[in-house]
């Protein structure tokens, strides 16, 4: 037997939000936990700071975004994280660059970055060796990566 799938309207969604926070006004805010006495492991910690990755031959940071790697931990997961852009000329899987020594995945972690849009291709993948390796995957020599921006990629470590 086929039925209906039950639907929400926009307008109870609505009713429904906007009843939410006069739910919560009724709590007392004066029992609510202080940010200072909130568990800094249950938190964001930076593990290692942000510190610059040594870039491969051919490859150069742009001026105003230098290429950097840092280690955060969110709720007890670690992450690596990259920012900054370079400009390049890839025609195949290239070394991007090294990570500092302070940082080495324990297993090889990846992630998707934003690249010269090129025949409709706009992101190459980036792979964390646990020697500190970056590599860039995707680029080819009908459709040669010109540039990538780092910002998008966080990755979990461990």
């Amino acid at each position: 037997m086929n039925r209906p799938r039950p639907t929400t309207s926009r307008r109870s969604l609505l009713g429904a939000a906007l009843a939410a926070p006069a739910v919560a006004a009724g709590a007392p805010l004066l029992s609510a936990t202080p940010a200072a006495a909130v568990d800094a492991v249950e938190g964001c910690q930076v593990v290692v700071d942000w510190t610059p990755i040594t870039p491969a031959p051919g490859v150069t940071p742009q001026a105003a975004a230098p290429v950097q790697a840092r280690v955060i931990r969110l709720a007890g997961t670690e992450y690596l994280q990259l920012r900054g852009a370079v400009t390049c000329s890839f025609t195949a899987d290239s070394q991007l660059g090294a990570l500092p020594a302070t940082i080495r995945p324990p297993k090889v972690t990846r992630g998707v970055c934003p690249r010269n849009n090129s025949q409709g291709v706009n992101a190459v993948r980036v792979e964390a060796s646990t020697q500190g390796v970056l590599t860039v995957f995707g680029p080819q020599t009908t459709n040669e990566v010109t540039w990538i921006q780092l910002d998008d990629f966080s990755s979990v470590m461990r």
